[in-house]
């Protein structure tokens, strides 16, 4: 009997919420550096720059069995004047990429969770091969820009497709999905 090699294990379920504990900040660190630092080396060292002093950072934590493992996704918020607010930093851990819905439910969540707590705007500035990801999730692009040396789109949430989100701390589960 040939025994096939094992698929790399795919947790069933993910947590998307606020970071609310220290090893959550320094997985969403590590993951900051390791996708803006290490494999796009869009800045050199550290992607750590003056938000981070005023940003809420958010994770997608893996969980093996019942217990979260690892953060596996990371995006920071914050609110750059009254009512407005920007996401930045949107990272997937390369190996959870492909499990298609981390991105997204990160991106709800930034929204929703601003907008529940007064964004009457919502922003970013998202690189172009992106683009078309937030544009399905009712983004608009407001105009192009280069940001750190390389191309970005101005993009704007649409706030009517995302509700307040008012409990942002507990968060909620993101499920992969099924493949076709």
């Amino acid at each position: 009997m040939i025994l096939e090699p094992f698929a790399p294990f795919v947790s069933s379920e993910f947590r998307v919420k606020y970071a609310t504990e220290p090893w959550e900040l320094r997985g969403a660190a590590a993951l900051r550096r390791a996708v803006f630092c290490e494999e796009q080396k869009i800045f050199e060292g550290s992607d750590r720059d003056a938000i981070d002093a005023l940003a809420t950072p958010i994770v997608a934590l893996s969980s093996y069995v019942v217990a979260a493992d690892a953060v596996v996704g990371t995006v920071r918020i914050h609110e750059e004047e009254p009512g407005v607010w920007w996401g930045s930093r949107l990272a997937v851990a390369p190996a959870y990429r492909r499990v298609g819905a981390l991105g997204q439910a990160l991106i709800r969540l930034a929204v929703s969770s601003a907008h529940g707590r007064g964004a009457t705007r919502f922003l970013a500035y998202v690189q172009p091969q992106n683009g078309l990801l937030f544009q399905r999730l009712h983004w608009r692009v407001i105009d192009e820009t280069a940001l750190h040396g390389r191309p970005h789109l101005r993009m704007e949430a649409d706030l009517a497709y995302y509700p307040p989100f008012l409990t942002p701390e507990a968060g909620f589960a993101a499920y992969p999905r099924k493949a076709a």
